[in-house]
């Protein structure tokens, strides 16, 4: 109680100063505003940041390169310090941007001689035909024994599991597609609806958890069946149909030129029909996956992952435990119970080969020094400048290639950023230093912010504040929304004297986490506010579009957060920092998992689930688990990224004690935790 009432009274001391230094200031940091002069310019930079010509700012294009050059640009017209990477206002580093076949990839199956005396089987799969290697693959030669485990599921709510009881460790399983029972309408595994056991990532996932050095994937029977069985009836109907058109034609007792033409056509036009259903339905018996097929998510792993023709799984199936691997899946179904098997004496040896396209991506820094006995304290004020390209992953418009400008996400936070650069620059010189960073890589999870937070320009002990714009192009009815405001015992009140001021109606959102670059630096416990005026209907579409933006509304929020820099850049103390309550939108909140409680960090490339920070209250806090921990043990299962952790998660409920080993700097520390029930 002491200490609450201790922090209580330096917080009141605190913001009565922050206060009185906000009453002392020119209404805006720069003095008289020339609204019309601000709003041309941010018109301006907003325009060109969502121009087709910055082919939607997407990681790999062009278009990112020429939005960092101009924000650079920008932020030296202003009169920051651009000159802090190598002379360059650059952070850089690498990110993937996709995957390829390497030049060697091969896979021959080795098992026991037919006959004593006899030269080892062996099966030599022939690339694209045989096998695939898929995108999540690892890289690297292998010899590895095999071992069939069904459907490669293990569901507890559905008691059932194809791991139970077979040793799997070091070895490559063999895993069918889809799940047992697939016709079934009662079936546990969500009747004939594919239930969250079904995808490839889950699978590899769970291959994983288990100790697997390999996965090898095949077509299961029922999916071909029903394939072919489509196709088969298409055929037939246009055999159908051209009976049916030939017998109209010859009832036509004299037939016009016209109609000879057009009853050619249509036979012609049939006839293509059925040579295209005939060569799917080839292509459909056995049809292997191409690369791209499960995904590209390799982090973490560096073990083959394959997909292969069913045939020559079936061969190893027949020679090892004589029954065909159509048996085996019909026994399976029966249960449905699991029949995995130990294929004796049969190894997969070969070599993958998977490169990964990197590019060079930049965040872009200016900096406005300080001046006075604070000046070594740093206050950050941020926003993402890439969006998604020509969509693909993360777009709300699957499917669609088009250019996604991303006016309001986020082109509006990042004019804003120049803006609020230019006017404090003008204006007088500020205790603190003010650090100005556009993000790169927000959209492929925070990248760029967190990049910045392991590698920081000034130090985080002395970064006192992070203000974060992101989506701030789209105000109505003066209604904005503030995330942050619980982390800091100052900022509540804070946001309430210059919302009043600035009329806004605010939303107060407490949590310092969230889905952008705040979080990073709040994970580095530093407090934290975070300016978004909501979403809408043109979310990562290609519709949203700079019409749309709403400039005197961006100019407002501008002037807000240059207010709030000011106070926070002239208090006489810092903000203190505070671990906000209210929830936080965590990987392992919502849904049928037992809550958790971690928040990923997705800047992180080593093997583990890596953190950026943790719940207030949550389990992973109470266990002892802290930002900067990889978890690579999740109870019994291995975990090599933030899937493994997912998958090996849904395997318990509330209550359940999991022992955890997380990878701390050079130390593996083992903890424990105590899950929640969901949230």
């Amino acid at each position: 109680m002491k200490f609450h009432l201790l922090r209580s009274r330096l917080a009141l001391r605190t913001l009565v100063a922050l206060v009185i230094s906000a009453l002392l200031l020119p209404a805006t940091p720069a003095g008289a505003v020339d609204a019309a002069a601000i709003e041309a310019r941010l018109s301006q930079s907003a325009k060109y940041l969502s121009s087709d010509e910055l082919e939607g700012r997407g990681v790999g294009t062009q278009g990112l390169d020429l939005a960092a050059d101009y924000i650079a640009k920008q932020f030296a017209e202003a009169g920051l310090k651009v000159d802090s990477y190598d002379g360059s206002p650059f952070q850089k580093f690498h990110m993937t941007t996709g995957s390829s076949l390497g030049a060697t990839n091969e896979l021959t199956f080795v098992g026991p001689a037919p006959l004593a005396g006899h030269d080892p089987r062996r099966l030599v799969a022939k690339l694209g035909e045989g096998f695939n290697p898929l995108a999540s693959s690892g890289s690297g030669k292998f010899d590895l024994p095999l071992v069939f485990v069904g459907y490669g599921i293990t569901g507890k709510d559905e008691n059932y599991d194809d791991y139970a009881g077979i040793d799997v460790k070091g070895k490559a399983v063999i895993i069918l597609r889809h799940e047992p029972q697939q016709n079934n309408p009662h079936s546990v595994f969500e009747g004939t609806k594919t239930s969250r056991h079904a995808p490839f990532n889950r699978k590899i996932s769970n291959a994983y958890e288990h100790g697997a050095a390999g996965v090898i994937f095949c077509n299961d029977e029922f999916d071909i069946q029903k394939t072919l069985t489509n196709l088969r009836t298409r055929w037939q109907a246009a055999v159908d149909q051209i009976a049916e058109e030939n017998a109209k034609f010859k009832a036509i007792e004299k037939p016009t030129a016209e109609q000879w033409t057009s009853h050619e056509q249509q036979i012609q036009k049939l006839a293509d029909d059925l040579r295209k259903f005939t060569e799917q339905g080839k292509a459909a018996q056995d049809p292997i996956l191409g690369f791209d097929g499960a995904g590209t998510d390799s982090e973490g792993r560096d073990f083959p992952v394959l997909f292969c023709q069913r045939e020559l799984i079936d061969q190893i199936v027949r020679a090892a435990l004589n029954v065909p691997l159509s048996q085996l899946e019909a026994e399976i179904d029966k249960g449905p119970t699991p029949h995995s098997q130990v294929l004796e004496g049969w190894r997969a040896i070969g070599e993958t080969s998977v490169k990964r396209q990197e590019v060079e991506v930049k965040n872009v820094v200016g900096v406005l020094p300080g001046e006075g006995p604070l000046a070594d304290e740093t206050i950050v004020i941020g926003a993402h400048y890439d969006h998604l390209g020509f969509g693909g992953n993360g777009s709300a418009a699957p499917g669609v290639h088009e250019i996604h400008n991303g006016a309001d996400d986020n082109g509006s936070g990042s004019t804003v950023l120049m803006e609020v650069a230019r006017q404090l620059a003008a204006g007088k010189k500020l205790p603190r230093r003010i650090v100005f960073i556009a993000f790169t890589g927000e959209e492929r999870g925070l990248i760029g912010s967190a990049r910045y937070v392991r590698n920081p320009l000034f130090p985080l002990d002395k970064t006192v504040a992070m203000l974060n714009l992101d989506m701030v192009g789209r105000l109505q009815d003066d209604k904005l929304i503030v995330h942050g405001t619980g982390t800091a015992t100052e900022f509540d009140a804070l946001v309430d004297q210059f919302a009043k001021q600035d009329a806004f109606q605010v939303t107060k959102k407490p949590s310092g986490f969230g889905p952008s670059d705040h979080s990073s630096f709040y994970g580095a416990k530093v407090p934290v506010l975070f300016f978004f005026t909501g979403t809408h209907k043109d979310y990562h579409r290609p519709s949203d579009d700079f019409e749309k933006l709403n400039i005197v509304g961006m100019r407002r929020v501008g002037q807000m957060v240059a207010e709030i820099a000011t106070v926070l850049a002239d208090a006489g103390e810092r903000p203190h920092f505070l671990e906000a309550k209210g929830a936080a939108p965590e990987l392992d909140s919502g849904g049928d998992r037992p809550y958790f409680g971690s928040i990923p960090d997705f800047a992180q490339d080593a093997p583990g689930y890596a953190l950026s920070g943790v719940s207030k209250g949550s389990p992973a806090e109470r266990g002892g688990l802290k930002a900067g921990d990889a978890i690579i043990q999740f109870g019994d299962s291995k975990i090599g990224n933030l899937e493994d952790f997912d998958s090996a998660l849904r395997k318990f409920k509330a209550g359940d004690k999991v022992p955890i080993v997380v990878k701390r700097g050079a130390e593996s520390v083992k903890l424990e935790v105590t899950l929640d029930p969901p949230r």
